[in-house]
């Protein structure tokens, strides 16, 4: 379950019986309403346009009042009274046995440079950095390209560890490909002597065809939480995989975890960490004290009160609803403003020329691999495969682009005979022919008769 469902199911208040305090605040909001009704009353004796000037309307006509002020601080103190609480004090003298499993990206993708070294020693260096964070702490690794496999068990040996995790690279995977859901059973397998809650923190620049259905079904049932930290850049290049930063934030959605881009410091990290510890499990011990969390609500209540300092405040705090406004207008992502600024410094077969100037808009009606689909019939091959979500549909986009060597990257995150057999013949188109030759073999030992091959 994630944190923030955990803290909803233990939401509860440590003072319930301050609750009773709303029966004099409904008291005294229903008497300030006959006094304005009795006040209104002349309405049928005295004409309109003279009881115009006869009442008083300095506050009166204005939702933004001194009275309604008052009833927002007073809701607001109430519950701080009432001490909001979701989560229990860690007894001091428990150990943290809580388990960390790494799982890295190994494939071919991840040594494209536009990070720098590269994007699998930007990733290592980032699981260093983790490591670092969590002293005496145990955590596991799982590497994964086209098959998956258990580096090294939990253990709070990081020396060990990190030996490990400077052997990796794509070159010892037996088979290429990007398969992450082939890992899910090795999780079993580290963390089924665990009884504390475990977090998987996934290191990617993509992902395969069917890795988002498998994680989220795997995460629901286990109740581990799921950490995705994107590696590489949007960057549109010829031979480059961009990074598939739309697909990891579902995934991380999908299975109730977050999204995390990489930074030039340790922040990023740190962020994580942080996650790491707030996946907790309400231990059922009374004798654990609740942290009383009301404290918070104090700020905004003295902020409100403040307005009583200034003369004339329901006209100058008004001001105070434009960020409403503008916190409702739809705009850019960082993200999608960093993949535009990328966009424009490629050629303009490469912009997507055909729906950037309305792109948040078509979002709302059109999925990528739809919008893949109409860039395709367009002829922008290119920017289809962009769009494309599917990494078939993805191959098919850059084939077509005559980028055969990232049609035959994308070709290998299916594990399908069609998908085999596009990425020899992009291999073959990309003059790659021992590989080439390689996948028709496997294609041929897997279904001889399949017309083509």
């Amino acid at each position: 379950m994630p944190p923030e469902l955990a803290a909803l199911e233990h939401f509860h208040f440590l003072r319930p019986a301050w609750a009773l305090a709303i029966i004099p605040w409904i008291l005294i909001s229903i008497a300030q309403g006959r006094r304005r009704a009795s006040r209104d009353m002349f309405g049928g004796i005295i004409a309109p346009h003279l009881l115009e000037h006869l009442r008083l309307q300095r506050f009166e006509s204005r939702w933004l009042n001194p009275v309604n002020f008052t009833k927002v601080i007073a809701v607001l103190l109430l519950l701080l009274l009432m001490g909001p609480t979701w989560k229990q004090q860690p007894s001091p003298l428990s150990q943290d046995e809580a388990a960390l499993v790494i799982l890295l990206d190994a494939s071919a993708s991840m040594q494209q440079t536009d990070v720098q070294p590269s994007r699998l020693q930007r990733a290592k260096q980032k699981i260093s950095d983790l490591l670092a964070l969590r002293p005496d702490k145990k955590a596991a690794l799982v590497v994964y390209a086209g098959s998956a496999h258990t580096v090294l068990t939990l253990t709070a040996d990081q020396d060990i560890l990190n030996q490990y995790l400077a052997a990796i690279t794509p070159a010892i995977m037996p088979r290429p490909g990007k398969f992450p859901e082939y890992s899910l059973p090795l999780l079993g397998e580290i963390l089924q002597d665990t009884t504390a809650p475990a977090t998987v923190v996934m290191f990617a620049d993509g992902l395969g065809s069917d890795s988002s259905a498998a994680f989220a079904d795997y995460f629901a049932a286990s109740g581990y939480q799921l950490l995705v930290v994107g590696v590489g850049t949007e960057k549109q290049e010829p031979g480059l995989a961009p990074l598939e930063r739309r697909s990891l934030q579902q995934l991380a959605s999908e299975t109730g975890g977050s999204y995390f881009d990489l930074t030039v410091d340790d922040s990023d990290m740190r962020r994580i960490n942080r996650r790491i510890n707030s996946h907790f499990v309400v231990i059922e011990d009374s004798a654990l004290p609740w942290l009383d969390s009301g404290y918070v609500l104090v700020f905004p209540a003295m902020a409100l009160f403040l307005m009583w300092f200034r003369r004339g405040w329901t006209l100058t705090w008004a001001w105070l609803l434009v960020p409403l406004l503008l916190a409702g207008t739809p705009g850019p992502v960082r993200a999608q403003e960093e993949a535009e600024a990328a966009v424009e410094a490629d050629s303009p077969a490469d912009t997507g020329r055909h729906f950037a100037p309305l792109q948040w808009f078509i979002d709302l009606w059109l999925t990528g691999d739809q919008q893949g689909r109409l860039l395709m019939q367009m002829g922008d091959y290119r920017a289809a495969a962009a769009r494309f979500e599917d990494p078939v549909w993805k191959g098919l986009g850059y084939y077509y682009a005559e980028d055969f060597m990232l049609a035959a990257e994308y070709f290998s995150r299916r594990d399908s005979d069609a998908a085999l057999f596009n990425e020899a013949n992009a291999r073959a188109q990309a003059r790659d022919y021992l590989r080439a030759v390689q996948r028709y073999d496997r294609l041929l030992e897997r279904n001889p008769d399949y017309p083509g091959a």
